[in-house]
């Protein structure tokens, strides 16, 4: 059974400041990701291994987007490959700020 089955996605955006690597200036960006929710309980058709696998995952945010367009000089940057994917313990009792269209 694939994992994406154990989770409800729900896009989302949240913002960053991120800085330029060639102009140097920093501004504030909407990032897009998608937020993984665990199910309240396994689909159906799983076996033990597929059991314990659902018992582990955790919510989380995955980035949807790799690059954005500096607001400054117009020029394409990568983000940090490091923030890809997000547990969202990590921002529990921190404010949300919906930007949801």
């Amino acid at each position: 059974m694939d994992e994406r089955h154990f989770f409800t996605e729900k896009p989302e955006q949240r913002p960053a400041r991120l800085q330029c690597p060639r102009c140097r200036r920093t501004n504030d960006y909407t990032i897009r990701w998608v937020r993984r929710t665990r199910k309240p309980q396994m689909p159906g058709g799983g076996d033990e291994r597929d059991r314990a696998l659902f018992a582990k995952v955790k919510d989380h945010l995955i980035r949807a987007e790799d690059e954005v367009t500096c607001k400054t000089c117009g020029k394409r940057f990568e983000l940090p490959s490091h923030q890809s994917i997000v547990s969202l313990d990590q921002y529990e009792g921190l404010p949300k700020e919906d930007y949801d269209e």
